[in-house]
């Protein structure tokens, strides 16, 4: 079933590029340079860009970013392969590094920079409906107006985004009672609560920008939860930390185990200018983040009374077995059409390398999980849908192992009649999170043109587009087509011509 936190990064080629709005550098300009620290951090650090201009112009060292989710992080410096390649990590938190000892080892020495708890941002106008008091809702209140059908939210995938794990332990921690340590029978006692609570999750992402671009699209959502730094940024939101606790990252810049004393040095160097006042000042007021020396205050609108720190779980098992809880059980199943582009041009080694991505991805599906095989050339081929069943999830697998080992290429490109049928496939989607993924290696040739296919999109009804098309780059496919489809649709494009088309199909499996 799923590959739990062995999210198929295994190359630092892979993981820098992946998506057309995340573009990383490449892996040559990933070499050592004096007076550049090359730094593994998280993705939302993308913030920090003025403060990386100030540590450059205050110590002459360049910090040079890659971004990646935290889990991602953690996994590739437990398999060795951040050694030679980076010379600091910098994570939202290192809680779950240190449950790993193969990754644990491999630090040396960190230090915290800033904070942010976890916090659930609610339109103004739904708080005053729900009657409450911003400074008093717990995680309890919160969950009662889920049941009563007051509340729908939207949050981040917490396989893949700290901010959705940091918030799916704070509502585990809160909701089981736990005291200490989050243990397993702590995540059995929370799992009815918990069923209750993700009822009401109507939004997932892969990442934080697109989740609040999601939500403004759409409208239909009443909150989000995220770290309090992201939610200050998004107007309209009454930012709550629920009174009963929250988690919180502490963003530790760490040394290595496998870099020499330079780098450590130069990394100490940073450090020490990040705890400054007036680096601390600038990180608060540009970034909503919290400074951790007591001198600076936080900036203007964060409140300032202490919340209890919920506490981490225990072990690596804990954490693994609460989030396949949430992949299978508790959260909303998911629903794709994969529009697969199997004209004439994808013959040969395009047509081996889809299939093998596909299968491949057989693996991460999860339980009760809809998948739809649409492969097309000069039309649509077939329509071949199988179920992930929690009883025999193997039979759903092997299915679409199978469908996809007899795909073949043959005939013209019609993306957008092949883009309609998907839609007409879905319908208004159900209880699910429903996407439709196209893969396409070259221009639509033939069948409706783009006009067309605005035109249909538009006359959709509203629950249809809420259905967002994530288009992969790929062999001669058009940027600007693609864009444009995922631009009207409110999806995002993904880009394996400079990476791979296992890392594209990998990365949506976030947004779904």
């Amino acid at each position: 079933m799923r590959r739990l936190l062995a999210l198929a990064l295994g190359t630092v080629a892979l993981l820098t590029a992946c998506t057309s709005q995340s573009k990383q550098p490449a892996t040559d300009n990933n070499t050592p340079k004096p007076g550049t620290l090359r730094v593994l951090a998280s993705s939302e650090l993308s913030d920090m860009t003025p403060v990386f201009d100030r540590v450059r112009k205050d110590t002459g060292i360049t910090i040079r970013p890659t971004y990646m989710g935290t889990l991602d992080a953690v996994d590739l410096l437990a398999k060795g392969k951040v050694d030679g390649q980076y010379d600091a990590l910098w994570l939202s938190s290192n809680d779950y590094l240190r449950l790993r000892p193969d990754a644990a080892k491999k630090v040396v020495s960190e230090t915290s920079i800033m904070s942010s708890p976890v916090a659930i941002g609610v339109k103004t106008a739904t708080v005053r409906t729900l009657g409450w008091t911003p400074d008093k809702v717990t995680w309890s209140q919160i969950e009662q107006a889920v049941q009563d059908g007051r509340l729908t939210y939207g949050m981040t995938d917490p396989a893949r985004s700290n901010s959705g794990f940091s918030t799916l332990i704070s509502v585990a921690s809160a909701l089981s009672g736990a005291q200490s340590a989050l243990t397993d029978a702590d995540v059995t006692k929370a799992t009815p609560r918990l069923k209750e609570f993700f009822k009401g999750q109507k939004l997932t992402s892969g990442s934080s920008g697109w989740l609040a671009t999601a939500y403004e699209r759409r409208g239909n959502v009443d909150a989000l939860l995220n770290y309090e730094s992201v939610l200050k940024g998004i107007p309209g939101l009454t930012v709550i930390r629920p009174s009963d606790g929250v988690v919180t990252a502490d963003y530790p810049l760490t040394s290595l185990a496998s870099t020499d004393t330079t780098t450590r040095e130069n990394v100490r160097r940073v450090t020490t200018d990040l705890r400054t006042d007036a680096l601390q000042k600038l990180i608060t007021t540009r970034t909503h983040r919290r400074p951790v020396v007591t001198s600076v205050p936080p900036a203007s609108g964060l409140d300032t009374s202490r919340r209890r720190e919920l506490p981490f779980p225990g072990s690596r098992s804990v954490a693994d077995g609460l989030l396949d809880s949430y992949e299978n059980k508790l959260r909303r199943p998911s629903r794709t059409v994969y529009v697969l582009d199997t004209s004439g041009s994808m013959e040969g080694d395009r047509l081996s390398r889809l299939k093998k991505a596909l299968s491949d991805l057989t693996g991460d599906f999860r339980q009760r999980e809809e998948v739809t095989l649409m492969p097309f050339g000069s039309a649509v081929k077939s329509v071949r849908t199988h179920v992930v069943s929690p009883s025999d999830p193997q039979a759903g697998l092997n299915a679409i192992r199978k469908d996809t080992k007899a795909l073949s290429a043959d005939g013209a490109t019609a993306i957008y009649t092949s883009l309609e049928k998907a839609y007409e496939h879905l319908g208004t989607g159900g209880d699910t999170f429903t996407s439709i993924v196209l893969m396409t290696d070259g221009e639509n040739t033939t069948g409706a043109k783009a006009k067309e296919f605005d035109g249909f999109y538009g006359q959709l009804p509203t629950a249809q587009r809420d259905i967002p098309v994530f288009p992969i780059l790929f062999g001669d496919s058009d940027e600007a087509e693609l864009q444009h489809i995922a631009d009207l649709t409110g999806g995002r494009l993904f880009d394996a011509q400079q990476g791979s088309l296992d890392g594209a199909f990998e990365e949506i499996r976030g947004y779904q």
